[in-house]
């Protein structure tokens, strides 16, 4: 269903109202998004898109689920943002391959040393420099903002399912054993690493504020956040993969 369809279908005296009071919301979410996204992306496009989300939130609330109408809104918001921007595809298939090159050599490497790869490490064994090992990482980072959507069970795609009671038990669990194996990975990451995760998805800084917080280029935190969610695909494969045979 396209906007104009969906306003038309919902449009009423305090479904309008709801949807003028939920409107500062939506830009609140948009420029947060925008901090982490690539130029390409425009803030236009994220609120059309968020509107959109707002509506649908507005036509199938339900309080008996238990979450705040802010809170079920907010994740079909973000969620509707995210998905705009995937359609959108604006990241080139080669980047996504490196991406997974460097996430399995991470993966062998940690394994035969049996400790964090190090940069050095990990470009000596794809037989690169360090500095073009970091400007994958650069490369990278247009994918990473979707990588911990990917990665996090409990993140939007989660709570958004949450609404439902069509979830399995079984599934139910397999998604708390993920969540905990994620949370354990996140706590095991390089301390650099483990900072900017928690300053970008639990603060919610920005790059650029990260890097103030941590005296060093906002391209320097790119890269260091780039490699942490590289690492977190490259030490949660096995679940990944699972993810992806059961989808």
């Amino acid at each position: 269903m396209n906007g104009a369809a969906m306003y038309a279908s919902v449009q009423t005296g305090d479904i309008n109202d709801q949807v003028l009071r939920h409107v500062p919301l939506v830009k609140r979410i948009a420029y947060h998004l925008l901090g982490r996204l690539p130029d390409t992306v425009l803030l236009d496009d994220l609120i059309q898109a968020g509107m959109l989300g707002l509506l649908e939130a507005i036509k199938n609330y339900d309080p008996s689920q238990g979450a705040s109408f802010e809170t079920y809104a907010g994740i079909r918001i973000r969620g509707a943002m995210l998905d705009e921007v995937r359609r959108s595809d604006w990241t080139p298939r080669s980047v996504h391959k490196k991406a997974r090159m460097v996430a399995e050599a991470i993966r062998e490497v940690e394994s035969k040393l049996g400790h964090d790869a190090r940069e050095s490490d990990v470009a000596e064994h794809l037989g690169i420099s360090v500095e073009e090992y970091n400007r994958i990482l650069q490369d990278t980072q247009g994918c990473k903002t979707f990588s911990m959507e990917e990665l996090d069970q409990s993140g939007d795609a989660f709570l958004k399912d949450a609404q439902s009671t069509d979830i399995q038990p079984a599934e139910q669990l397999q998604r708390e054993k993920f969540q905990q194996a994620l949370a354990e990975a996140i706590g095991q990451l390089p301390e650099r690493e483990r900072l900017v995760v928690a300053l970008y998805y639990d603060e919610g800084l920005n790059l650029r504020e990260i890097g103030h917080v941590m005296d060093v280029s906002e391209s320097r935190i790119s890269q260091i956040s780039s490699q942490a969610m590289l690492r977190l695909r490259a030490r949660l494969a096995d679940w990944l993969d699972e993810k992806d045979k059961l989808s």
